[in-house]
């Protein structure tokens, strides 16, 4: 135990001591951001999204030209640049003449079926400085389309966080279901889908118990959460946080890591909204703040 005499010296002991874990903790949560911006400029980032177009049955007939079906950028594609066949959910390409397109960054031969999202991977289809996929949300099927030279990636100012703090990276009890329970997730759209939940984590935050109840994304454990900061200095609807799967009845939640949803970048996104369960009693301030906004 320190006497009172060589307290300063005590307290500087443990200081070098902490230092190089602090340290250590604020680069990894760095690069973790650093990592995650790349993603977001990356030419088929969010910062990328174009356009949102919903297919009717039939033709829809897609270019540069204002009488197309689906527009697309100007000075991005021809004019006429190929028309999609949607009948029965199968979605088709059928290029202009003259239009050569590439599928999974292969030369094809028109026409080819596109495989949407819904399938696992789809079929990105690109033209140029474009990009496009189908996506199948709840009844209705769209193509999502991606511009390299989006003006929101070209104007991209970077993302702005709250200071990294240990305090918010907190090591939950995970209670696993006896079997993964289907919860339903409302969207955007006011679709709501129903996603596989493998259990809840149980924490303490500000002296408040809380609770989350994430998604199962293959080996990873997605959660949808709102938190009092929730509009009041972060993103109104709520942010995103990915885990790894728990150990031993443990799962580590670092806040410092929670992210915007697509939805705070660009009106072409179709982002999934917090279930109530996971409204959070406390604010937690970590992780992003709401992006273009001073407050």
């Amino acid at each position: 135990m320190c006497s009172p005499k060589l307290l300063p010296l005590c307290l500087a002991a443990v200081l070098a001591v902490a230092a190089p874990g602090e340290r250590a903790f604020r680069e990894e949560t760095q690069k973790w951001r650093d990592a995650y911006e790349a993603g977001l400029k990356a030419e088929n980032g969010w910062l990328s999204l174009a356009g949102l177009f919903w297919l009717r049955e039939g033709e829809n007939t897609f270019g540069a030209s204002e009488k197309s079906s689906i527009v697309l950028p100007s000075g991005s594609a021809p004019e006429n640049a190929g028309t999609f066949v949607f009948r029965k959910g199968e979605t088709q390409l059928r290029a202009a003449p003259g239009v050569r397109f590439l599928i999974n960054g292969q030369p094809v031969r028109s026409p080819a079926v596109l495989k949407p999202d819904s399938a696992g991977e789809p079929d990105h289809v690109t033209l140029g400085r474009l990009s496009m996929v189908v996506i199948h949300r709840g009844d209705r099927y769209a193509i999502r389309l991606w511009d390299s030279q989006s003006p929101t990636r070209l104007n991209f100012q970077g993302i702005r966080w709250y200071p990294a703090k240990e305090s918010f990276r907190v090591t939950a009890r995970f209670t696993s279901y006896p079997q993964p329970k289907m919860i339903p997730i409302l969207n955007i759209l006011g679709e709501t889908e129903s996603n596989p939940s493998p259990g809840f984590a149980s924490f303490e935050i500000q002296g408040k118990p809380c609770h989350l109840e994430p998604v199962l994304e293959g080996d990873r454990l997605f959660f949808i959460f709102k938190d009092a900061t929730s509009g009041h200095g972060t993103y109104p609807s709520g942010r995103f946080l990915y885990t790894g799967l728990p150990q031993k009845g443990k799962l580590v939640l670092d806040f410092n890591q929670a992210y915007n949803p697509p939805c705070a970048f660009t009106p072409y996104a179709t982002c999934p909204l917090p279930p109530k369960q996971n409204h959070l009693p406390v604010a937690i301030e970590a992780g992003a703040l709401n992006y273009g906004h001073a407050n």
